[in-house]
């Protein structure tokens, strides 16, 4: 059962990386908003970035999301013997 632990922690080490290096990546691109802050009030035109920036870190965080509730599922699963 060690073993299935270590695999799941693996696992959840690595969507945390991608979750990580994916925030990195996009907080890296220029921002249109001044002080790159996603809730800050928007001031004029420039939404199509904008809306593109916040749809890519929404994406980000579902597909971490999905993949920390995978393996929290599979560290359950071992922890109650069911694997």
């Amino acid at each position: 059962m060690a073993d299935a632990v270590e695999a799941a922690r693996a696992r959840i080490d690595r969507a945390l990386n991608d979750l990580e290096r994916k925030v990195r990546e996009l907080k890296a691109r220029p921002a249109p908003v001044a002080d790159d802050d996603l809730f800050a009030p928007r001031s004029g035109g420039g939404g199509g970035a904008d809306s593109a920036r916040v749809e890519a870190l929404e994406t980000a965080a579902d597909e971490a999301s999905k993949a920390l509730s995978r393996a929290a599922d599979e560290v359950r699963a071992m922890l109650n013997g069911d694997a």
